[in-house]
């Protein structure tokens, strides 16, 4: 059937961004505060801390920052391995709601882990966030990440200058998604930091509800145009998917 529609990605709305960046924010400030001062997200903090501890000759605070380095490679690896096996034909998700339910499962493993188990979990939450960023790569088509703002800082003000050059509402917008979502990060990370002090390791297992909202969401919204290019094209909901649905080779 010819492809006549070309449906937006459910995964890169604004409002399953700020979920995802507000979970980050809260991740990086859990395992700073809670796991031993190291960074779950901003892995070029570990890659510092990594060689100047090495320099020094303390090889066992160097191991706590290489073993979360390792992590969020490995984690990278296993999004891309689920995208090239995860099939979306016939089924209303794909494989970014198993990125999202595996990521779940995993901070809420960590949630209940000891002092003693810190190394761990900082690996599994380093591990986990590498998942979220490599699969949750596009803003409405923009580049963004969800777990770090050096580069959603970056695209903010350079769509700022051109804006306040051009007058172009385009660039406006996107100026204004790009603090939106730095915001959420911040509102994250500032939750995180404050109820550490109270509920300490368990802190992390108040990113679950905002990841399985994004979950939800994008479920909603993937079925939702789901119908709509069905009764546009009169393709059943198989060839909708497959036709004018999320592109697989993208998804």
């Amino acid at each position: 059937m010819e492809k006549r529609y070309r449906a937006k990605q459910a995964s890169d709305s604004l409002l399953v961004g700020v979920l995802l960046s507000a979970s980050g924010g809260l991740q990086d400030a859990y395992t700073y505060n809670i796991r031993d001062e190291v960074f779950a997200n901003a892995q070029t903090g570990n890659i510092v801390l990594l060689g100047q501890n090495l320099m020094l000759g303390n090889w066992e605070i160097a191991l706590r920052y290489l073993l979360p380095l390792l992590a969020f490679a490995a984690g990278v690896y296993a999004a891309e391995f689920i995208h090239s096996r995860f099939h979306t034909k016939g089924i209303a998700i794909h494989w970014r709601h198993a990125v999202l339910l595996v990521e779940v499962a995993v901070l809420f493993s960590v949630g209940w882990m000891s002092q003693e188990m810190n190394l761990l979990a900082n690996v599994l939450v380093s591990f986990a966030c590498a998942m979220q960023v490599e699969a949750f790569r596009e803003l409405e088509g923009n580049s963004y990440a969800t777990t770090m703002c050096i580069g959603n800082l970056r695209s903010a003000m350079e769509n700022f200058y051109y804006w306040r050059k051009t007058k172009d509402d385009v660039r406006r917008h996107k100026t204004t998604v790009y603090f939106t979502v730095i915001l959420f990060f911040l509102l994250g990370a500032s939750i995180g930091g404050v109820l550490s002090r109270y509920l300490e390791e368990l802190t992390i297992l108040l990113c679950c509800p905002p990841l399985l909202l994004a979950f939800a969401l994008m479920l909603r919204i993937r079925d939702r145009r789901l119908r709509f290019l069905s009764l546009m094209t009169g393709a059943t909901e198989d060839e909708a998917l497959v036709n004018g649905g999320e592109d697989q080779s993208q998804e």
